[in-house]
């Protein structure tokens, strides 16, 4: 048993009460064993923390491979286009796949981003664990006052999903798609109304240069709908959201790849926390952020797989292994990278990201397949898996996946 927040347990044992939390860890030998408590046994897998995903697109389940095109501003195009075509029975059938494929690859949290409201219906119905983000859109300064007050409505109507342990959220998208006064708005309503914050930042050079010249792919976007430079230019994408008053402890920035050497600072006085996607960042050619300055400025960070339809599976431990090789982080590092990290990163850390009494049953047994990290310590085998060698999912002690 690999608790994250302690030593590794051999023949270790955990006990989960009938409330969903934790009530016992330590070794088989001394975590009680009460009477008619269903007992389950896996003598030849490691048990750990449920994996906690910072950034998924959960409603774009079903995407995979549909989207080939190389610019990233033409793929924002597409993917516009395509979920056009979906209808809101489609998009809630597409978040239960994408929330049971989660699941099935031991991700027991997830910080979800998206606009049609199905994440958390899905969510809350099935009885999981996460924050969505509900996504505002709006370009053109002149529409602020209806975008927002459509989107306020909207938020109203989501909350009836809110509660326990789902957490509604708001996300102003993007600085390439939502206007300075829109940001400002939003982000002034949710620091009142206590709404945590997500915002995909410093993802692109065409988002760079949009905000420093008004030129680029998305600035000459905007041109042709008759939508205004941003104002001011001259800012690094960091600092036009600390200008709209965006960046604070409750803001989850996702990506932040294209950063200039002021930017980390910055980002460490706001105390933001960081949702790092890897994959998603050499899929789409942005680069590698600079996670070991990150870490080094001590900020929260956390990994995350973005969509299926920019990496086609969701599958964290993969992602951790690239931004293990980008920080050159140690074993246990990039373990906790991926759980407590991540149960840091969204505010959750005293309720999930370890092993530890009290906190949430939330756990997976990972049975690595023959000859993977063979004689290699159990976190590093924990490491080397694959989504297909969880034998068993876990959330508040219920059984959500079993393959045995």
């Amino acid at each position: 048993m690999l608790p994250v927040d302690g030593a590794p347990i051999e023949c270790g044992a955990i006990l989960v009460g009938a409330d969903g939390r934790i009530v016992a860890v330590g070794p088989d030998a001394i975590v009680p064993h009460p009477a008619g408590v269903v007992s389950e046994d896996f003598p030849r897998a490691v048990l750990l923390p449920g994996l906690v995903n910072t950034h998924t697109h959960l409603e774009l389940t079903g995407f995979e491979g549909r989207i080939v095109e190389p610019d990233f501003a033409a793929w924002i195009r597409r993917l516009r286009q395509l979920k056009a075509e979906r209808s809101q029975d489609d998009f809630l059938a597409a978040a239960r796949r994408g929330l049971a494929d989660c699941w099935a690859a031991g991700i027991t949290t997830i910080a979800d981003t998206g606009d049609s409201g199905a994440v958390i219906q899905a969510l809350a119905e099935a009885g999981g664990s996460g924050v969505v983000y509900h996504e505002v859109f709006g370009p053109h300064p002149d529409d602020r006052d209806t975008n927002f007050t459509a989107f306020q409505a909207r938020v109203a109507e989501l909350s009836c999903y809110a509660g326990g342990r789902v957490r509604l959220g708001v996300s102003p998208h993007a600085p390439y798609t939502v206007s300075g006064p829109l940001y400002r708005a939003t982000a002034a309503w949710a620091t009142e109304m206590g709404f945590p914050i997500a915002v995909h930042l410093a993802e692109s050079l065409a988002e760079t240069a949009l905000l420093a010249t008004g030129d680029g792919p998305f600035g000459d976007a905007w041109r042709l709908r008759g939508i205004p430079a941003p104002d001011p230019l001259g800012n690094t994408p960091v600092e036009w959201l600390e200008r709209h008053g965006v960046l604070g402890p409750e803001t989850l920035c996702i990506h932040v790849v294209q950063l200039e050497p002021g930017d980390v600072p910055r980002l460490a006085r706001t105390g933001v926390a960081i949702a790092h996607c890897p994959l998603s960042n050499r899929a789409h050619g942005h680069g590698a952020a600079p996670l070991a300055a990150l870490l080094a400025a001590g900020l929260r960070v956390g990994v995350g797989t973005d969509s299926v339809a920019s990496v086609g599976a969701l599958d964290l431990l993969a992602e951790a292994r690239v931004a293990r090789a980008l920080a050159s982080l140690s074993a246990d590092a990039t373990l906790e990278f991926c759980t407590l990290g991540g149960a840091r990163a969204l505010g959750l850390d005293s309720e999930i990201g370890s092993l530890h009494p009290g906190k949430w049953g939330d756990c997976v047994v990972i049975e690595p397949a023959a000859g993977i990290g063979a004689g290699a310590s159990p976190v590093e085998q924990v490491l080397a898996s694959a989504p297909g060698d969880v034998i068993a999912t876990y959330i508040a002690g219920k059984a959500v996946v079993q393959r045995r």
